[in-house]
């Protein structure tokens, strides 16, 4: 099954068109369709902005949205993530706010004291000839620079590991699911593959081949003998002979 991006990419030239067309259709700035089609979602500013963006470059192509974006929560967001809900008042408080809200005799004796003191307040002020107009400026920029001091929030991390091997020639791939799995690909190809879960070990018979992990690129360090990589959510490790699967 083509992944999100093979998707993507082939449906677009299908229709013979390029990025900057599909940039013009959509309002989605290039550098974010082009992360969408390598599958490198961690480009885009955060999970809700990838699903919003799949929904609208698959509508644009002409593609069933919610496919894709149903892939990407399963290999991604894993399958405890809620989606965010609208924010607003529940119908409850809705219901209550269009009854208006109800005085108590205490309660307007409350309100009455509150609005002498409100103004007296307001005769000391305009007494002061508008002295108190500094400290606000004061507190407004206060205000400002806490706000540009908050730190952006972590793009959430992935519950799962989507990888994909491609091989430059002809390669022996060995793949399971961690110690005691059965095997789920054994063979020597040089066509591009793809695993998926929350735990992937791959021996290669070679070292001349890509690997991109949750659509980040796998360094593979260059030499004659085959080598064998463990990859979870949280990264991705070199196995030692004898922890390699198939061996």
């Amino acid at each position: 099954m083509p992944s999100i991006g093979e998707t993507l990419r082939e449906a677009r030239m299908r229709q013979r068109l390029d990025i900057a067309d599909v940039e013009q259709r959509t309002k989605i700035r290039a550098k974010y369709l082009r992360a969408l089609e390598n599958e490198e979602f961690g480009m885009l500013p955060g999970p809700t902005f990838v699903k919003t963006f799949l929904r609208t470059y698959a509508e644009m192509l002409g593609l069933d949205p919610h496919v894709l974006v149903e892939e990407y929560r399963a290999s991604y967001e894993g399958d405890d993530e809620l989606e965010l809900q609208p924010l607003g008042p529940s119908s409850a408080a809705r219901r209550d706010r269009r009854r208006g809200p109800g005085f108590s005799p205490g309660s307007l004796a409350l309100l009455g004291l509150v609005a002498v003191v409100a103004a007296l307040v307001a005769i000391g002020l305009l007494s002061d000839g508008g002295g108190g107009s500094s400290s606000d400026n004061v507190s407004t920029e206060r205000t400002d620079t806490v706000k540009a001091a908050e730190p952006k929030p972590a793009p959430a991390r992935p519950k799962r590991v989507a990888l994909r091997v491609v091989p430059v020639t002809p390669t022996y791939i060995c793949a399971d699911h961690g110690p005691g799995t059965p095997v789920v690909f054994e063979q020597t190809t040089d066509a591009a593959q793809r695993f998926r879960g929350k735990r992937v070990r791959v021996l290669l018979g070679k070292r001349d081949v890509r690997i991109w992990m949750n659509g980040k690129p796998v360094r593979v360090t260059a030499g004659a003998d085959p080598i064998g990589f463990a990859f979870t959510p949280r990264g991705a490790r070199e196995l030692p002979i004898g922890q390699q699967p198939c061996t």
